[in-house]
């Protein structure tokens, strides 16, 4: 049975296996405020509790994460700054929080996902993928950028796949999500459970406290995002919340039609 928090739901096995839900699927279950702390209190709440294994992150409807929800975005253009930064940090600090959780987490992404939705599957260990979804980071084609998901998305991919990602805001496959490292496997739909399935098994044979010290160590080799990271991203979000660009990316995509910056090929 599943416990609905509003915007997920949260279901746990009798082996400990908590599977948590995005689901605003009206929405492409984009991150909405409260999405944000209900997912944040998630993190908490299974992060500390002895009896949680394992934990699989997944969505209801069609579309994994569409990233953050454009009203929600618009909204912060008008608030003071320091409100805008609060929801940045609050943004940052949500994916922080399960980036630390000291649990396995597998993200099973059954369908598209982009911008703030790639950050969620860069904080999960094992990322498997249905192998006709796509991807991408196309904050710039609003004239954003991926500050607050950036150093978990550098961490999974490196710069080299960051790069080819973030500056062309174009869509890649599953095979493709593969060679950049922002996935781990690409498969198809009708195997997708079964895959996600082994990778839990896999994890349920470890001990749970070894799991967690390989969590913190890896996380101190990679130093992954110190504290003065999680403040300078929410500040760049922050300031391109700020920007006559990204008011003119949103604009023009809310009225459907082209930003004036925008040069066709």
């Amino acid at each position: 049975m599943m416990a609905k928090h509003g915007t997920i739901g949260i279901a746990v096995d009798e082996r400990g296996v908590a599977t948590v839900t995005l689901n605003r699927p009206e929405r492409r279950n984009a991150f909405s405020g409260e999405m944000i702390s209900e997912l944040a209190a998630a993190a908490a709440e299974l992060g500390s509790d002895s009896s949680i294994r394992v934990i699989v992150m997944a969505a209801a409807g069609t579309v994994f994460c569409a990233g953050a929800d454009l009203e929600w975005m618009r909204s912060q253009f008008g608030a003071p700054p320091d409100v805008q930064r609060d929801q940045a940090v609050k943004l940052a600090n949500m994916l922080n929080d399960w980036n630390m959780v000291p649990k396995p987490v597998i993200a099973r992404v059954q369908g598209n996902s982009f911008g703030g939705g790639l950050g969620l599957m860069a904080v999960a260990d094992v990322v498997l993928a249905n192998e006709d979804a796509r991807f991408g980071l196309t904050e710039t084609r609003l004239g954003l950028i991926p500050a607050t998901i950036s150093p978990y998305l550098f961490a999974r991919m490196g710069e080299a796949g960051a790069r080819r990602m973030f500056l062309s805001g174009r869509l890649v496959g599953g095979r493709e999500a593969v060679d950049v490292k922002l996935i781990s496997r690409s498969i198809a739909m009708a195997n997708l459970d079964v895959a996600v399935g082994e990778e839990v098994d896999a994890c349920l044979a470890c001990a749970p406290g070894a799991i967690a010290d390989a969590k913190a160590m890896l996380r101190r080799l990679a130093d992954n995002p110190p504290e003065d990271l999680i403040n300078a991203t929410a500040g760049w979000l922050a300031d391109r919340w700020r920007d006559p660009e990204a008011q003119e990316g949103l604009a023009a995509f809310f009225e459907r039609r082209s930003p004036a910056w925008a040069k066709s090929g």
